[in-house]
């Protein structure tokens, strides 16, 4: 293992893992509903509407991204890409990146309550791209912690 490597695991050991096992799948569903309506209202209010386009296409594609991962512990096939294939089109206009952030979250809310009536447990991980093996729990607050500091962008 590269000094990368352990460095990233290192990091998503106490910045996603341990934060997310804090929470129950009720709670992270909690969480994302909040964070979620803050990151659209931010955005809807942006002063630099191609800013906040931007910034919402990445954070759409991330999350299809880390829903797909999700769905590995749910007995999808596992994959191994990027989130590049996962962003909505780059045409969009601000309400249509709204629109697909919206949607997005909102299915990453249902899978949450998949994940939950699966019991699907902390022992079972999809792999990060960088931080390596996640839990459900580690996604959701990869997925929190990353939209919510990467909205931070969007005035």
């Amino acid at each position: 293992m590269t000094f990368k490597e352990r460095v990233f695991k290192t990091v998503a050991e106490w910045v996603v893992e341990r934060p997310g096992r804090s929470k129950s799948y009720d709670e992270w569903k909690q969480q994302l509903n909040v964070s979620g309506a803050a990151i659209e209202a931010r955005a809807s209010q942006s002063n630099s509407p191609d800013r906040a386009r931007s910034v919402l296409r990445h954070l759409t594609g991330i999350e299809r991204w880390g829903q797909r991962r999700l769905q590995i512990l749910l007995g999808a096939a596992p994959i191994q890409d990027n989130y590049d294939g996962y962003q909505p089109d780059a045409d969009l206009d601000l309400a249509g990146q709204l629109a697909a952030f919206a949607q997005t979250r909102a299915a990453t809310l249902k899978l949450v309550d998949q994940l939950k009536e699966a019991g699907v447990s902390d022992t079972l991980k999809a792999d990060h791209n960088d931080y390596g093996q996640l839990s459900a729990r580690g996604w959701l607050r990869y997925l929190d912690l990353h939209a919510s500091l990467e909205s931070k962008k969007i005035r």
